[in-house]
């Protein structure tokens, strides 16, 4: 059963091949029937192929008996040359998948090649047994191919492929590639070679040791570097509340352990429920982040903290409440007469609070705390009751209330950040009543994204990256939500919003605009210049949903700032986006490019354009890496034409390499060095030098399969030396979480966009 491994790069120690056999032969057994062989269906199954084209052809190759079934000896026999084998084996292999009507020959490692069968003829030819792949069986290949990646292309596209690559492949223009051909043509792609496998099949591989590091990722360097604000705030908050704990027992030393825990506790809930308002003065964080405040206090995180201090809240109440309860049952039964009950429910001297009602007071204050921190939690805002979130959470009023009347000293240390919170709250709704704004036009986009044109207030502005509270009183009269203005500020007449549909209110809001009423309203009068612009804003969007010229109003609350206002101060920034998250990215790159337009100089004689790379208070940057992460390729339809033109912009080389790089990723296609898809990639590839576009997004820039190498990406930066790096990224919390980790490794500052 299976000959010697060849000599080389691929040669593994006899401890490794034992634990390979152990790995595969408990997996055989976990797919394998009670006869002990695998059949087509469950081979299907355990390699999660799209399509039925590779299995079946994968299946032929792996049956060297023709039974219909494979054996563990068959599977092991095959699997040892496709994760053993050298480049020969797998290019053999790989040939006889694309040679669809040829027959099956001999393969193996040397020394012990196996007899295969011949395998049926998946479409006809009359060229059976030809050993060659000729256009007809190359198309048929990448058509599958095209459908295992979730790639749709028309006919001609993929006709077009096909004669980029047989071209490209078919050295001595015979009409037919021999595999001596096929192996030259690969010699171009050195890095597919090395890796070549089936790497849909993760059963095949055992997983991979865990990597061990000498100390906790928290007590590392890198670790500290990237969250030294965060943890610096987080030491002095604890620290304060210990010192303010301590002070307030001490003060109350003589009077009883319990009354000593209870006045500590409450001297803290003092000073955190007054800083739950600090953490949502929205517009004074704003504010500070234009000052340099910003470097020292984490203010991207007053979210995260706010949800924090909520937890300490509900944690120190229930231990104040605790040690009274405690205190009340002690004297109750040292006076014998009185039943806690009186203590808790009857308003009693020297209790505190105002008319010594403080027992009854903070029951309902735990009350109130115990249920806005039910309906907070994410299972119920993202569930799609957001509503139950948001009319529970107004109970802040009344805790605040309460507090005033429970504590003698509250007000103390409500005065300032509850005469902010109530300004703030003052200067929102006197927007709002000043009018609702005019829904100019709507898109609808693929993958049911909501593209909404606002009509921009007249003293209305924002920073690039900055996001608005959304009204639109039609969807839901109270409701408010936040979403990231994903037009330039440079943009005078209209705002952007684009609003992926995720909850109940974002559906609500795509199916409101999906009614035909709504296409025949006539909008309200329009200035000329925004008349103008709305003529020509199709080229820009640039999608082919649904456009609607719509009449609903709505009013918004804002601007407010994101971390991502930070980018302009960096030198070299990298924006990664995740499939909706390219918004925030969309208003910055238009604005990037237009501080870029008035840095560029030009030539008047020869027309030679460059970029004065001189200091500039608005922008330092030097240089721009924008990644776009998307699953499949409707989604890149979205800001197709904006990136377009900010290609175009930059058709000129710089002298210093591009100030802006774009790369785009589509996670859904298979990499390169999958066998089911190296052909498409090679003839992608070949498609693209010839046109200078991309054919899955119409760019120049070519669009990569799979999901990023975060390593070789931050490699790259990393060598480039253009200045500091700086990340920004908005996507999914798991995806920021391996970034994150990557950054702390090169060093580089890493910030997140709440999402």
């Amino acid at each position: 059963m299976g000959g010697h491994h060849p000599a080389g790069p691929h040669t593994t120690s006899a401890a490794e091949d034992a634990e390979w056999l152990r790995w595969v032969t408990k997996q055989f057994g976990s797919i394998a029937g009670e006869d002990k062989e695998i059949s087509l269906e469950e081979f299907k199954s355990a390699l999660q192929v799209k399509e039925s084209f590779f299995a079946e052809r994968f299946f032929a190759l792996f049956d060297s008996d023709g039974s219909g079934t494979i054996s563990l000896e068959e599977l092991l026999e095959a699997l040892n040359l496709l994760v053993h084998g050298n480049e020969t084996d797998k290019l053999r292999f790989l040939f006889q998948v694309y040679d669809v009507d040829g027959k099956v020959e001999p393969w193996g490692f040397e020394g012990a090649q196996v007899c295969l069968c011949w395998v049926p003829a998946l479409i006809p030819s009359p060229r059976a047994g030809s050993g060659s792949i000729d256009p007809d069986e190359l198309r048929v290949v990448l058509g599958w191919c095209l459908r295992e990646s979730a790639i749709a292309l028309p006919e001609e596209r993929l006709a077009d492929l096909t004669l980029a690559l047989f071209e490209a492949a078919d050295k001595d223009h015979s009409g037919s590639i021999t595999f001596e051909e096929l192996r030259e043509e690969l010699e171009a792609f050195p890095e597919v070679m090395e890796n070549l496998t089936i790497s849909a099949a993760s059963w095949l591989k055992p997983p991979p040791p865990p990597e061990r590091s000498r100390w906790p990722r928290g007590l590392t360097r890198p670790y500290w570097h990237n969250h030294r604000s965060q943890v610096t705030c987080l030491g002095g908050y604890t620290s304060l509340n210990l010192l303010l704990f301590a002070l307030a027992a001490h003060q109350h030393a003589g009077l009883g352990g319990w009354v000593m825990v209870a006045r500590g506790c409450g001297q803290c809930l003092n000073f955190n429920c007054a800083f739950l308002a600090v953490l949502m003065l929205r517009r004074c964080l704003t504010w500070l982040r234009a000052t340099p405040i910003a470097k020292v206090l984490p203010l991207d995180q007053h979210v995260v903290f706010h949800q924090l201090v909520g937890y300490v809240v509900l944690l120190l109440g229930a231990v104040h409440t605790g040690a009274h309860l405690a205190n009340f049952s002690r004297l109750a039964q040292r006076d014998g007469h009185h039943v806690l009950t009186e203590y808790l429910l009857s308003p009693r001297p020297g209790v505190g609070g105002l008319g010594d009602t403080a027992s009854q007071t903070g029951l309902l204050l735990q009350a109130l705390l115990l249920t806005m921190l039910t309906f907070s939690s994410p299972c119920v805002r993202r569930s799609g009751h957001f509503e139950v979130f948001y009319w529970t959470h107004l109970s802040y009023i009344s805790i605040w209330t309460l507090l005033i009347l429970h504590g003698p000293h509250f007000w103390k240390w409500f005065a300032v950040p509850g005469g902010l919170f109530v300004l703030e709250k003052v200067v929102g709704l006197a927007g709002r009543r000043a009018g609702g704004l005019s829904i100019v036009e709507v898109n609808l986009l693929p993958s049911k994204v909501t593209h909404l044109v606002i009509e921009r207030p007249q003293f209305f502005h924002y920073k690039p990256g900055d996001y608005i509270y959304l009204n639109i009183p039609a969807i839901a009269t109270y409701e408010w939500h936040p979403f990231t203005i994903s037009s330039a500020p440079e943009q005078q007449e209209t705002i952007w919003l684009h609003i992926r549909s995720l909850g109940q209110w974002t559906n609500k809001l795509y199916e409101y605009f999906q009614q035909p009423k709504l296409s025949s309203l006539e909008p309200k009068p329009l200035s000329r210049s925004l008349r103008e612009k709305r003529r020509h804003r199709r080229a820009q969007v640039g999608v082919d949903g649904a456009q609607l010229l719509a009449n609903a109003e709505c009013y918004i609350d804002g601007p407010y700032g994101t971390p991502t206002r930070r980018i302009f101060t960096s030198e070299h920034a990298v924006l990664i986006g995740a499939g909706i998250g390219i918004t925030p990215f969309a208003s910055i790159l238009q604005s990037i490019m237009h501080r870029y337009r008035r840095r560029k100089q030009s030539c008047p004689s020869c027309h030679y354009s460059w970029c004065e790379d001189l200091p500039d208070e608005e922008m330092t940057l030097r240089k721009v890496d924008f990644i776009w992460i998307n699953r499949d390729q409707k989604h890149f339809e979205w800001f197709v034409s904006l990136l377009t033109k900010l290609e175009m912009e930059q058709a000129e080389q710089e002298p210093g390499g591009r100030f802006l790089e774009m790369h785009m990723y589509m996670t859904a296609a298979l990499s390169k060095n999958d066998m089911k898809a190296i052909g498409l990639q090679m003839a992608l590839d070949r498609l693209a030098a010839k046109e200078q576009r991309d054919s899955i997004t119409g760019l120049r820039t070519r669009t990569q399969p799979g999901r990023p190498d975060w390593s070789k990406v931050f490699g790259k930066v990393a060598e480039e030396k253009r200045g500091k790096v700086q990340v920004f990224f908005c996507g999914s919390p798991a995806l920021a979480k391996v970034i994150r980790v990557h950054c702390e490794h090169f060093g580089f500052r890493f910030f997140k966009e709440n999402f």
